[in-house]
């Protein structure tokens, strides 16, 4: 197991540049690049960057850095919000973004075949032509191989599903370069584990994603938005629940408190009122809608929301949502100098009203600077607090903070994390939710997928 850091020799590099088409490097700059995520977590560099190009390459070098004993980070667009691709062990960062090819799109099947390193922007560009779209949206434009690692979801999860729902198939290597493949194209599988399943969410500590199978949607005839704005933070919850029981196919519901308001206004020249805001998203025929958003607004209504409106003008859909994916930065922007540290609790439907109460009463009590966002249709919110990174102590102080939400949250038959993943921030939480027993067989596949522990070690469980 490895528990200190690795560099690198020049003959270790050697052999590196020996195996790969494109490029190993330990240029600062790029070792910069390669030690940070969106997360608050120190950056650290890795010893080298190693950019692949194919499977065989990624195989290549995962079997010599089993046998060196040399750590590997997988690192795609670098939009982790938990340290995912901090190398905290150094040893390398393996560069996947050079693998960005979409490979095949199968209309008739409603299905796409990608390479690991391709965005989610131009995986959609592409399939637009083709009426279609991959419906899996956590906002930042990441690569879906670090999506599938991350597991991630976002503001399209109520109606369409996550990462786990839509990754088909897989192809993926092992820590002794050993070339697997997972799952098949077909909506209906039981043959054996479900190994696609384990391998999405697992944080590149099991395996390194190369090829993925995706779940495609048709584009919808019409697409409609609309915002709703509350007096208080419970009502704009309780409405969002409201509305989701009420068993309307809303395809997002987003809520953003009114400090994330402000924010945006300033950050996306908008001028929306600042007070606690519902956005939502219906997808549909243009009478069905028209009628899903006069019921909603029906429902919204009965819990004080006001200033209802709608609008099916693409422009303005666009633009209203490209504000709620720039919450996080507009956030951070508002607090120059600053880093933010986001939680992403999510509790059964019923109990989300009192979590995020529960939330605001916990952050209320200390001195840190915060706002509440979240996918609320799907019970899942964020706290972002805002951490000044020249003071080590803060962060110590509300990683504290958000371990006593956390505890909370669970107690109320949640979990610590809906999207953003355990990373190196929530090893205890994990242990927390699931129980040492749950954990120890967690440490079991660890060890018998990668037993020497090379694959981004410390992540999800402690070494």
């Amino acid at each position: 197991m490895i528990t200190t850091r690795v560099d690198l020799t020049n003959k270790q590099i050697a052999d590196l540049r020996a195996m790969v088409s494109d490029e190993v490097t330990t240029n600062e700059s790029v070792l910069d690049q390669h030690g940070r995520d969106e997360s608050a977590f120190p950056p650290m560099r890795p010893s080298a960057v190693v950019m692949v190009s194919t499977t065989e390459e990624v195989s290549n070098v995962l079997a010599y850095c089993n046998q060196e004993r040399i750590p590997v980070v997988p690192f795609g667009a670098g939009t982790s919000l938990e340290g995912h691709v901090v190398p905290i062990y150094g040893g390398i960062s393996l560069d996947l973004t050079k693998m960005n090819r979409i490979l095949e799109i199968r209309p008739d099947d409603l299905l796409a075949r990608v390479e690991a390193g391709v965005h989610r922007v131009a995986l959609n560009e592409k399939l637009s032509s083709h009426g279609l779209f991959f419906s899996v949206d956590p906002g930042a434009d990441a690569t879906l191989g670090g999506m599938a690692a991350t597991g991630a979801a976002g503001t399209t999860t109520v109606r369409y599903g996550s990462m786990r729902e839509n990754v088909m198939a897989l192809t993926a290597v092992l820590a002794d370069g050993t070339i697997i493949h997972t799952g098949r194209e077909t909506r209906k599988l039981s043959a054996g584990y479900d190994l696609t399943r384990l391998i999405v969410g697992s944080e590149g500590t099991l395996v390194v994603i190369t090829e993925l199978t995706l779940r495609l949607f048709g584009i919808p005839e019409k697409m409609a938005a609309a915002v709703v704005r509350f007096p208080t933070l419970s009502d704009g919850v309780a409405a969002a629940t409201a509305v989701v029981m009420s068993g309307i196919a809303i395809a997002r519901c987003e809520f953003l408190d009114a400090k994330c308001i402000r924010n945006l206004n300033v950050h996306d020249k908008m001028s929306l009122p600042e007070s606690p805001t519902l956005f939502f998203e219906f997808h549909g025929s243009p009478q069905g809608v028209e009628e899903d958003a006069h019921s909603v607004q029906e429902i919204v209504g009965e819990f004080n929301g006001s200033e209802f409106e709608w609008t099916s003008d693409e422009g303005q859909r666009r633009k209203l949502w490209q504000a709620r994916h720039n919450a996080h930065w507009a956030n951070i922007a508002a607090n120059p100098g600053k880093r933010g540290v986001s939680t992403d609790m999510a509790v059964p439907l019923s109990k989300l009203a009192d979590a995020v109460a529960a939330a605001v009463e916990i952050l209320d009590t200390h001195r840190f600077e915060y706002a509440i966002l979240g996918h609320v249709a799907d019970g899942n919110f964020h706290c972002a607090i805002m951490s000044d990174p020249t003071k080590p102590e803060e962060l110590v102080e509300i990683r504290e903070i958000v371990h006593e939400m956390t505890i909370k949250i669970i107690e109320m038959g949640g979990t610590c994390t809906g999207e953003h993943g355990i990373g190196a921030g929530k090893i205890e939480a994990l242990i927390k939710e699931t129980g040492q027993e749950a954990v120890d067989v967690m440490r079991l596949i660890k060890n018998a997928l990668d037993p020497n522990s090379i694959l981004n070690p410390g992540k999800v469980l402690s070494t």
